[in-house]
């Protein structure tokens, strides 16, 4: 299928760079009913779903995986997205053709200068496609420590955020909160599930109250979900494998409600890529426990879905290729037309969507 069929154009001025406050603010485009599309707001979810639907949440908690650092007098920018082991990760370095094997970079943050600190790294491998493996020069156990005392938030390259330094702006900004989801509980993602920062304490009580059913499954989202497709034909793209866990109990959960004619929600591409990633051709939900690197495109059937909650995303994307395969490429492209004329806010901090599965099994 050619890339460029999922191509649009976006006035850069709809490219979210800070969430809206109350979260539940944020606009929310409805296309959950067939051949209409309505604007709401995202505290009207609610009065959308019915009792005994069943939300399908990641409860992923996103790491600061972004360092800044120097080999010498040369700067990077490295983003972490898959661990090997305890110290040695796969990244993405901006500025790598500078980097070698044996080289070392030493990190730094705006209190503290790159020649007074003991936070660095040494490049093992590098890999055209993979970025680069590097390995913490520190024990196992001061891994977590470093990071959060010398690691940003890793937003995506849209939102632009300054280099920190003395002049480094990052304190105006609340990242480490604002790009987490309120459920956020097991650590270990790259890249937040965007779908779930509109939710809200309150959101959260007045769906218990419908009694709709919230299941919570875990996908560590890497960066590679934000890497362009940089084919011409969706055949030839490579997907990076993400980590994910449904217990037996969520499984069951999921299955319960499908045996009972009940609709299941997920909230994200994240959720429904593992979803879709555990679910046999019946449509049952197995236990699951490994890596993925599913990638969805239209003529998809889906086998566990009714309804995705997502925000809006980039073009060409494996992400907007996902969402044509819910809810149709015509469709889609009908709704983004609008969200564009009616400057909806797009990408990770913007606004949420909920569209109705057309393509099922």
């Amino acid at each position: 299928m050619k890339v460029d069929i999922f191509d649009f154009d976006l006035p850069r001025e709809l490219i979210a760079s800070q969430p809206v406050t109350p979260r539940h603010a944020s606009r929310l485009l409805d296309l959950s009913a067939d051949g209409r599309i309505t604007d709401r707001h995202f505290s009207d979810l609610p009065e959308l779903l019915q009792k005994g639907d069943v939300l399908v949440c990641n409860d992923t908690k996103v790491i600061p995986a972004r360092l800044y650092g120097q080999r010498g007098e040369a700067l990077v920018e490295v983003t972490l997205y898959h661990p090997v082991d305890g110290l040695s990760w796969w990244s993405f370095v901006k500025n790598s053709k500078r980097l070698k094997q044996g080289d070392v970079i030493v990190f730094y943050h705006d209190g503290k200068p790159a020649e007074s600190s003991s936070f660095s790294a040494t490049v093992q491998e590098k890999d055209k496609e993979d970025g680069v493996l590097i390995r913490f020069n520190c024990d196992s156990d001061k891994l977590a420590v470093f990071l959060q005392e010398f690691g940003y938030m890793p937003l995506p390259p849209y939102i632009k955020r300054d280099r920190p330094g003395k002049d480094s702006l990052w304190h105006k900004f609340n990242d480490k909160e604002n790009y987490q989801t309120v459920y956020a509980r097991y650590e270990g993602a790259v890249a937040a599930p965007t779908a779930g920062l509109h939710f809200t304490p309150e959101v959260m009580q007045r769906l218990q109250e419908k009694g709709v059913e919230q299941v919570f499954v875990t996908l560590h989202v890497g960066a590679g979900t934000f890497l362009p497709v940089k084919t011409d034909d969706t055949e030839d793209h490579k997907m990076h494998a993400e980590y994910g866990i449904i217990t037996p109990e969520a499984a069951e959960a999921i299955n319960k409600a499908r045996r009972n004619g009940q609709r299941i929600i997920a909230v994200g591409t994240t959720s429904l890529r593992l979803l879709e990633s555990a679910a046999d051709d019946k449509g049952i939900v197995h236990p699951f426990v490994g890596e993925t690197d599913i990638f969805i495109t239209p003529g998809y059937k889906f086998k566990a879905l009714d309804f995705l909650i997502t925000n809006f995303h980039l073009p060409k994307s494996t992400l907007f290729m996902l969402v044509c395969a819910v809810a149709g490429t015509d469709t889609m492209k009908k709704a983004y037309a609008h969200a564009i004329a009616e400057k909806y806010r797009f990408y990770s901090y913007g606004d949420s969507s909920i569209l109705k599965c057309v393509n099922k099994i």
